[in-house]
């Protein structure tokens, strides 16, 4: 199997509602997402045509477009935070109905860059790097 990563950054903050420490604070990261993605060609021979699986231009802008665009200098809070602080100011904020853990996020991620790949490319695994040592990891 051939695949792909490319890496992303973006910034955003979040809380962890009920959590017994600072991160019950809202508190902000610098992510770094690494989308892995395989393309889906007939075993051991080559790659036809101009001989990639999907172009990384291509990748780019999907994950650009379904993910980054979205989450990049947001403010991202569960339902359960909303409620138990209702006077928070709603600029740059999304609202989960679950606490966004890195682990939910990377199911946010998967949910929507799945929508946008083309049906030769499968998503293989995603790694969110929330601090320089520290990441949650999705894999098929």
């Amino acid at each position: 199997m051939i695949t792909l990563t490319k890496i992303f950054r973006f910034e955003s903050a979040h809380a962890i509602h009920g959590y017994p420490g600072a991160c019950a604070n809202i508190h902000g990261h610098s992510y770094e997402l690494h989308v892995t993605v395989a393309g889906k060609h007939g075993g051991e021979g080559f790659i036809n045509g101009v001989g990639i699986v999907m172009d990384f231009k291509d990748l780019k802008t999907i994950v650009q477009e379904s993910v980054i665009y979205k989450l990049d200098h947001t403010l991202i809070l569960s339902q359960a935070f909303l409620t138990s602080m209702p006077g928070l100011p709603r600029e740059k904020l999304i609202s989960f109905d679950y606490e966004p853990t890195a682990e939910n996020l990377l199911i946010f991620i998967r949910n929507e860059i799945i929508k946008s790949l083309p049906v030769h490319v499968q998503l293989i695994s995603l790694r969110l790097w929330e601090t320089r040592d520290s990441y949650a990891e999705w894999s098929a």
